[in-house]
């Protein structure tokens, strides 16, 4: 099915991510982050650069933050907690970036039930997602 997945729930496509733009533009996420609180690229950025750092800890925190904020941001836009969030629409990347993270980081400190559940969310939400980003 090529607009819903085999439940028929159709895919969610979140709105264009402003912090893209400035870190494509090479601003630090740090400083995209503060500016743009909501935006779940920016905290994935984060968490990834704190995974790539051995920093753990810090990357589990930004990498909820973001997914959280990717949460708010997935609801607004009609999801109803199932249903395909596709790699494809690039603005979903920044979610499915943090989940990803988050399920790296929760590992990387010895939480393999949220290691787990966050991969398999990721898979059931995007499995060309969950491929590209190595789960």
């Amino acid at each position: 099915m090529s607009t819903s997945d085999l439940l028929g729930i159709p895919p969610t496509h979140l709105p264009k991510d402003p912090s893209a733009r400035p870190l494509a533009d090479g601003v630090a996420p740090d400083q995209v982050a503060a500016a743009q609180p909501t935006s779940s690229l920016a905290w994935a950025v984060l968490a990834e650069d704190a995974l790539a750092d051995d920093r753990p800890v810090e990357a589990y925190a930004y990498a909820r933050t973001g997914y959280h904020r990717g949460l708010d941001a997935l609801r607004r836009s009609g999801w109803r907690g199932q249903g395909p969030v596709p790699w494809e629409h690039e603005p979903n990347r920044g979610f499915l970036r943090a989940l990803a993270a988050l399920s790296r980081a929760a590992g990387a400190i010895g939480e393999e039930d949220e290691r787990h559940r966050c991969a398999e969310f990721l898979r059931a939400s995007s499995a060309t997602g969950a491929r590209e980003l190595g789960l």
